[in-house]
């Protein structure tokens, strides 16, 4: 009875997390996809901005590193009822993202033109992905607060409210986009300028709704009493979490920062291929993630609650589900990907590469569902240091050594590096799956 119960509960967390994630990927996507519809120098928009993402992602990964370690706790507590703790562990969250955000928020906008040349951006590409990352970088603390909140109420299995907000967003984020990049309701047509506007726009009205779901349905108010003395150990269990999680996370960020500026080397054409290509592959590794996200909760559950062998089963059905639909999804792509690449740019030497690269990548996703499902499943019991220390090793030797000698000195460009990649994800995966049987992650929680 109780794993059905379980089964249904994954199921009612999977569903708002996948649509939630997957208009989030949207607000980056949807910038790609209606820029490569400008009348002049498409292309090198769609490069310049796919450069800006990768340093806007690494950016919201450092923020995520505290809500990754407060979603973790939180879930604990609940399942353990203890509800003091979760009001401590949620405010610490929230104000550290908040001076965190800032922080990052100036360093990117007075740093803009200097990050951009260390990544190797292209002097003709330069006006435009300046322009783009100082708007969204020096204004993506909105995103830091927006983490915290959204973590929150996941934890407490209240998904749907955050999957509601980033529907109005994105909504949002088109009418904006559709006015400033090309010029509507009598706005000047700003290209880039005006996607990176719509963005930032759009990540500012998420955090405010954010703040008042999260103060009607979860918490609604953050007692003094609470914080005096400042609750140090729970800082520390945060940290605890959330350095490790960090830590695999931006390894694995900065690797494909140092890929990008390889790929750069090839080429605006490679640099472009990619960027198509990965935002494609988001949209598969969402199907993974939304169920592994929700399954987590789960399993923190039932770890607060000593409830090691449910909590054992759970993983194991969760990854199960995650590798079968997560294989399906990324066929149905190597399949389509030639027309899905056409609708984007007319440039065949880029549908052709694409459509090459998202056959390997069927390959390659199996080991990045192994990757997500285990460093997931065990951050959320407790065992947070294995997974960093194996995913730091693999993504430098392998990811950027392997395919950098493919991709440039043996010269097989952006599929020799693909493959590298592919390598990565199913080495790591087979050692993490192991880890999670070995059982190693018992009597490491955090309650």
């Amino acid at each position: 009875m109780q794993q059905t119960s379980l089964k249904h509960q994954l199921k009612t967390l999977t569903t708002p997390i996948f649509i939630e994630i997957a208009l989030i990927m949207l607000l980056g996507a949807i910038d790609t996809v209606m820029l490569s519809k400008l009348p002049e120098n498409s292309d090198n928009a769609v490069a310049a901005v796919g450069l800006d993402n990768q340093l806007i992602n690494l950016v919201f990964l450092i923020y995520q590193f505290i809500s990754m370690g407060a979603a973790i706790v939180c879930a604990q507590y609940i399942g353990a009822g203890l509800k003091k703790r979760l009001v401590q562990v949620v405010g610490i969250a929230v104000i550290i993202n908040f001076l965190l955000g800032l922080t990052i928020s100036g360093i990117l906008y007075f740093n803009a033109e200097s990050f951009l040349r260390l990544m190797g951006l292209r002097e003709e590409l330069m006006p435009e992905g300046l322009i783009y990352l100082k708007i969204t970088g020096s204004l993506s603390f909105f995103q830091a607060v927006s983490l915290a909140f959204s973590a929150s109420l996941r934890s407490a299995d209240l998904a749907k409210y955050p999957m509601r907000i980033t529907v109005i967003v994105n909504i949002l984020n088109i009418l904006g986009n559709y006015t400033l990049i090309f010029g509507h309701f009598g706005m000047p047509a700003l290209g880039v300028e005006g996607a990176a506007i719509s963005t930032a726009a759009s990540r500012f009205i998420s955090m405010i709704l954010l703040m008042i779901v999260h103060t009607k349905k979860h918490i609604k108010s953050f007692p003094k009493e609470y914080f005096m003395p400042f609750p140090w150990q729970e800082l520390k269990k945060i940290l605890k979490i959330g350095i490790p999680a960090a830590g695999e996370e931006l390894s694995y960020c900065s690797s494909q920062v140092v890929i990008t500026y390889f790929i750069n080397k090839l080429g605006n054409q490679a640099l472009a291929t990619r960027t198509f290509c990965a935002n494609a592959i988001m949209f598969v590794n969402l199907f993974c993630v939304s169920i592994v996200q929700g399954g987590d909760i789960l399993v923190g559950h039932l770890v607060g609650q000593d409830k090691n062998v449910a909590a054992y089963k759970m993983g194991n059905y969760i990854f199960k589900r995650a590798l079968l639909i997560t294989i399906i999804v990324s066929l149905s792509l190597a399949l389509s990907g030639k027309y899905i690449l056409s609708f984007l740019t007319e440039n065949q030497d880029i549908i052709r590469v694409g459509t090459i690269i998202f056959f390997i990548d069927v390959i390659l996703s199996i080991g990045r569902v192994a990757n997500i499902f285990a460093v997931g499943t065990l951050r959320s019991t407790g065992d947070a240091i294995f997974p960093v220390t194996i995913g730091i090793l693999f993504q430098w030797i392998v990811a950027v050594g392997v395919s950098y000698v493919l991709g440039i000195p043996l010269g097989f460009g952006l599929i020799g590096m693909w493959c590298g990649f592919a390598l990565d994800e199913n080495l790591r995966g087979i050692i993490l799956v192991r880890r999670w049987h070995s059982k190693k992650w018992q009597g490491k929680n955090l309650v």
